[in-house]
């Protein structure tokens, strides 16, 4: 355990969260974590925020994701989960220098997710040139991103 955060443990694509027998709700939680995680990798997101919003606890979901940065500095992930926890919460100045940390960080499984998630902080504070730049880098990291395909033209029809 990384605190009161279940570990986090490298696992492959598909692959069940590991458990020991007799899943209590932490592991759940971890379960349903994992869950939305797919789904956001799948590019479905509004099922990965339905899944992130039923586990509702985000100043829990902070600290342990603040937890994990002190184990591994180098890991973008939780950089970026803050960064989107408090975009949630309506945060969207303080979400910058967290997704920005997560775009620099040298481990990261997801490269694509800081870049947009800057894009959606610069789209609702309508930087609509800084909001495209980020989307234009996520789909430079992950090229056919839908999310990114979506976003990029929805800002070109807002600039012309």
């Amino acid at each position: 355990m990384i605190g009161s955060c279940p570990r986090l443990v490298p696992r492959a694509p598909g692959a069940r969260w590991p458990y020991h027998s007799g899943m209590d709700p932490r592991l759940r939680a971890a379960e349903l974590f994992q869950q939305a995680y797919d789904a956001q990798m799948r590019g479905d997101l509004p099922e990965a925020v339905r899944l992130y919003a039923f586990l509702g606890d985000l100043e829990e979901a902070i600290a342990c994701c603040k937890r994990a940065i002190e184990v591994d500095p180098s890991f973008g992930n939780p950089y970026n989960d803050i960064g989107a926890y408090l975009i949630e919460r309506g945060e969207l100045d303080a979400a910058i220098p967290w997704l920005q940390k997560a775009k620099k960080a040298t481990r990261y499984e997801a490269p694509q997710f800081p870049r947009f998630n800057l894009g959606r902080v610069y789209l609702a504070k309508d930087m609509l040139s800084a909001a495209l730049r980020e989307f234009e880098e996520a789909l430079e990291v992950q090229p056919g991103y839908e999310p990114a395909l979506g976003a990029i033209a929805a800002v070109k029809r807002r600039l012309n």
